[in-house]
C-alpha cells in the first residue's frame, strides 16, 4: 500500500499492485486495474518512486 494525497488534501492509501497507469497532464492521474481513477497532488515521478519503494519492501520482507 502507498499513501497518496487527493487535490483537496485528503490522504488515502492505495494498493500499489493495482496501479495500471500514472499520467501527468499536468495534474497526476492514477488509474487502477479496476478502472477507478484518482487525481493526486504527487508528481508522476513521486508515485512511481513510492511504488518502487513498496515493491522493494515487499520483496525483501522475511517470511514469518
Amino acid at each position: 500500500m502507498i499513501k497518496l494525497t487527493k487535490l483537496n488534501g485528503e490522504e488515502f492509501v492505495v494498493n500499489a499492485d493495482l496501479i495500471r497507469f500514472v499520467e501527468s497532464r499536468p495534474d497526476t492521474f492514477v488509474t487502477l486495474t479496476t478502472e477507478d481513477r484518482f487525481i493526486v497532488r504527487e508528481s508522476m515521478e513521486e508515485v512511481v518512486a513510492r511504488c518502487i519503494a513498496h515493491a522493494r519492501l515487499v520483496r525483501l520482507m522475511p517470511a514469518a
